[in-house]
Parts: C-alpha cells; sequence; structure tokens
C-alpha cells in the first residue's frame, strides 16, 4: 500500500514523504491515527504544501542541528511542577511543559514531537530528555524538576 505521511512517524518518515508499507499497517494504524493518507494523484499535489510547511519549521541541516544542539546541552532548564512531600509530582511532567520550560529558559524553540522521553517523569530531581534535532543527531538535555 502506498500513503503520504502527514506527520513524523519514526523508523518510517517524515511529512510528505510517500512510503510503501504493508496493507494491515496502513489501513488499521496510518490511517486511523492521521499519520498516513492514501497515495493519490491528487494527493501528490498536496505533498508539495506538507513539505512546505515542514520546510518552515525544520532544521535546515546538519551545521544549524550542532548549532541548535550546542545551545540545549549548554541549557540549565528548571521545571517547577506540584509535588506531594515524598517529591513525587501530581500527574506527571508532559513533553509541552518541556518545551515551554526551554523557551523560558532562552533556549531554542523546538518542535514537541521532537522530545522524546524514556520513562515518564514523575519525581523531582534531576532527568535526562532526549531531542532529536536531525535524523542523524540528537541532544541530551538536562532538566531539573523543582517543587512548585
Amino acid at each position: 500500500m502506498k500513503l503520504i505521511l502527514t506527520q513524523e512517524v519514526s523508523g518510517l518518515g517524515a511529512p510528505g514523504d510517500i512510503v510503501e508499507v504493508k496493507d494491515g499497517y496502513g489501513r488499521n494504524f496510518l490511517i486511523p491515527r492521521g499519520l498516513g493518507m492514501r497515495w493519490t494523484k491528487g494527493g501528490e499535489k498536496q505533498v508539495a504544501s506538507i513539505r512546505k510547511a515542514r520546510e518552515v519549521r525544520e532544521i535546515r541541516d546538519l551545521g544549524h542541528a550542532e548549532q541548535i544542539k550546542g545551545q540545549l546541552e549548554g541549557l540549565s532548564v528548571k521545571l517547577p511542577a506540584r509535588s506531594g512531600e515524598s517529591g513525587r509530582l501530581f500527574g506527571s511532567v508532559t513533553v509541552a511543559d518541556i518545551v515551554a520550560a526551554v523557551k523560558q529558559s532562552g533556549g531554542p524553540d523546538i518542535d514537541k514531537r521532537r522530545i522524546e522521553i524514556g520513562t515518564p517523569i514523575k519525581t523531582l530531581g534531576s532527568h535526562q530528555v532526549s531531542v532529536r534535532l536531525h535524523p542523524e543527531l540528537s541532544a541530551k538535555l538536562s532538566l531539573e524538576v523543582v517543587s512548585a
């Protein structure tokens, strides 16, 4: 089955890419979740607009990604969160919280879909978060969760 990706799917491609996947994966997973749409000649025209929108927010090249990596790794990000007496958070830290904290700390504007949290952050203290800047490059962001 030929699909046009509308969002980034790790291990498959980026928005605007035309990919060949198994019928069940496309029909049961990608299309219902809005991650892709069936390839048609009319849909081919939409690929240009998807790619254009992607280029606006995309990191231009590996050199630009290296520059942003330097900014992120040199940044100390403090994220205030509500917690109990034992240091456990009420809820967990979301990707949107991390993006807002980076922006507030004077860091670069990053897309929330590029942030990968290994395990949910539910405690106070120092945590490591990975940011995929480029297919060949990712940055480690040090995040300090403090009591609000």
